[in-house]
């Protein structure tokens, strides 16, 4: 055997092929890279969990206020009850709205012409706040599923390119020689994929489901304007009474 290629050999023996060994072997700009992917790792998977517990307590608030909206109590004793502590989305919507009503009736000038605009309004505004607070923080996965590819792609062709400089210098073209370094190389962009992968999944699915709890809003917002539409119909009558279950 070559001397030359029997000394490769044994070099790319000991060298360590482990994760761990790779990560130290690989240059200094290489392992900024990791680390950053590893970290945008970990922030993804905080974001993802997260979520989950957000919306699936969200979704559980909205069965559960749906419950007491249909179940006949009055609309003025339903809003004395929550308009100091409008703790989910769509009991925020429903305080919102009766809030104007109330506003509505308080005034001297009995006008009730553009009521029904108004309502209407400070449900779609409040609508849209509760799905800004949804989709915080969705852009970042958004932006790691779409940058951590080529991040670590940065980190693999800096890798090549360091390790195709150590073999001019060496003037040793083995694979023994060439492994190594093309090892490290390439785990950056492995590190770039474990990170993107998740977030492109977790963004489509948690965008989904905003998109369905920004449906039910809009539903409730549509049927309790209905329920408003009917009492200003009545010549401007007080809900304070209003039973929902012969609307």
């Amino acid at each position: 055997m070559n001397p030359e290629v029997a000394q490769a050999a044994a070099a790319a023996a000991s060298h360590d092929v482990s994760l761990w060994g790779l990560f130290w072997a690989a240059h200094w700009v290489v392992k900024g890279v990791m680390i950053g992917l590893v970290a945008a790792s970990i922030w993804v998977w905080a974001i993802i969990v997260e979520k989950l517990i957000v919306y699936r307590r969200t979704r559980s608030q909205m069965d559960r206020f749906e419950q007491v909206f249909w179940s006949g109590q009055s609309l003025e004793e339903l809003y004395r009850s929550l308009a100091q502590r409008p703790t989910t989305a769509m009991a925020a919507l429903f305080v919102a709205a009766m809030r104007e009503w109330k506003r509505s009736h308080e005034t001297s000038v009995r006008s009730f012409a553009g009521l029904q605009q108004r309502i209407d309004r400070v449900m779609n505004v409040t609508i849209q706040r509760e799905i800004e607070r949804l989709e915080s923080r969705l852009m970042v996965l958004a932006t790691v599923a779409s940058s951590a590819p080529f991040i670590g792609l940065f980190g693999t062709v800096w890798g090549i390119m360091t390790a195709f400089q150590a073999i001019a210098v060496s003037k040793n073209t083995s694979l023994a020689v060439v492994a190594p370094g093309i090892a490290e190389a390439l785990f950056a962009t492995a590190i770039g994929l474990v990170a993107a992968i998740p977030a492109t999944i977790a963004y489509n699915k948690l965008a989904g489901e905003v998109n369905k709890i920004a449906s039910r809003l809009e539903g409730f917002a549509d049927e309790f304007a209905a329920i408003l539409s009917r009492q200003i119909d009545q010549q401007g009558g007080s809900p304070a009474g209003y039973d929902q279950r012969a609307a």
